[in-house]
């Protein structure tokens, strides 16, 4: 590792845990906690892969890559803004005092941890090693773990009306998972 790199690896982590702090961890939300160690291992692809980001653009591994970063992006944009218009959220977009279900989050529960799902794969696929396969597993692990423990919170504080949204919809994939 390059004094470059490390430098870069200290900077993302500490702004990685500041955010986590003052956006999920500060206001009793832990799922911001897993949250960690999937922007960490984001990070850490993001900084394994860029050598080779344009390199080999019709290779196999790239377009997959370009499919998936590019898949990443509506569901982020538009599962935000349906919580920033819907989710009345207070002070924040994590404090939402009103459920979404409608949209896209009439499908899926977690788009915005879907979309950090497929980014971190798809940063994975421009360099395939096994550094970069460690990462894009802690990765998918962290997104699940961050999802099922927003989803404990969630249960408590809308009740009923959470667990009977479960019901109907997916954690990530509509009408699979």
């Amino acid at each position: 590792m390059t004094p470059k790199f490390i430098v870069q690896l200290s900077i993302g982590t500490i702004l990685n845990v500041i955010f986590a702090w003052f956006f999920s961890i500060k206001g009793g939300r832990y799922h911001g906690i897993y949250r960690i160690f999937s922007f960490e291992s984001i990070l850490l692809l993001l900084l394994f892969c860029s050598p080779v980001w344009f390199a080999n653009p019709w290779k196999w591994n790239q377009l997959i890559s370009w499919t998936l970063l590019i898949g990443s992006i509506p569901p982020v944009v538009y599962g935000t803004l349906m919580l920033m218009r819907r989710g009345r959220p207070e002070g924040h977009l994590e404090n939402t005092t009103v459920l979404v279900e409608s949209g896209l989050y009439r499908y899926i529960r977690h788009p915005l941890y879907g979309s950090l799902a497929l980014f971190g794969s798809g940063v994975f696929f421009k360099n395939i090693t096994i550094a970069t396969g460690v990462c894009a597993m802690v990765n998918l692990c962290a997104v699940f773990a961050t999802a099922k423990t927003e989803e404990g919170e969630m249960l408590k504080k809308f009740g009923d009306e959470y667990a009977r949204y479960m019901t109907r919809t997916k954690m990530f994939i509509p009408f699979i998972v």
